[in-house]
């Protein structure tokens, strides 16, 4: 039997800063996913995880997976636009390319895609990975996922923490985000059920490969 993964507090960031730099003896770079399901505060908790970093004197990017989202003019010509955000509409290989050059291309700076939560647009080279960056904080919903391509996307990272929050609370915060990104409330939580929640119940059924579970 697996054992489960540790569980640690959302506001111990100085516990989290520490055994980001307990892995990085031995190492140029390390590379810290964060999975977990839609609203579950993987953005908030990577930008302060990153704040943190700096401010212990560890060079550190912020890396989203969210700018593989496919552009929604793919998603048209495919016909997923109306399941945007499925496991499908991101370029996951695209991504796993990126991660094994933030790997091997320590030289120079990398760009790598950023997103536009007003637009719900990727854009492409909007953050800059710098030479001296050692450790790479990056964020998604399916790092954790057992379909190809993703098992090499996990392997391309050091750890990965699964981000927890009660449901309930999860599925308030995402009906908000798409009412104050455009959609009306009735929309939104039509979204939230008949989209969200399909992908949050593939991502939780992963939650026991996470390196650390943050409650």
């Amino acid at each position: 039997m697996v054992p489960s993964p540790k569980t640690v507090a959302r506001d111990d960031l100085a516990g989290m800063a520490e055994r980001v730099r307990a892995l990085l003896a031995g190492r140029r770079r390390v590379f810290v996913g964060i999975a977990g399901a839609p609203g579950a505060g993987k953005s908030t908790l990577a930008r302060a995880l990153s704040e943190e970093l700096t401010a212990a004197g560890l060079a550190t990017a912020w890396v989203p997976m969210d700018g593989f989202h496919l552009a929604d003019v793919e998603l048209d010509r495919l016909g997923a636009r109306a399941r945007k955000g499925a496991i499908d509409t991101f370029d996951a290989h695209g991504y796993l390319a990126l991660l094994r050059r933030l790997e091997t291309e320590t030289d120079h700076v990398v760009y790598a895609p950023g997103f536009d939560r007003t637009l719900e647009q990727p854009l492409a080279g909007a953050i800059a990975v710098e030479p001296g960056v050692r450790v790479v904080v990056t964020e998604g919903n399916y790092l954790l996922d057992e379909d190809d391509p993703w098992p090499r996307v996990r392997s391309a990272l050091t750890e990965v923490w699964f981000c927890d929050l009660n449901p309930d609370v999860r599925r308030e915060r995402l009906v908000a985000r798409h009412v104050r990104y455009g959609k009306s409330p009735a929309d939104a939580r039509r979204w939230v059920q008949e989209i969200d929640e399909p992908n949050a119940a593939r991502i939780e059924r992963s939650r026991g490969l996470a390196d650390l579970v943050i409650g």
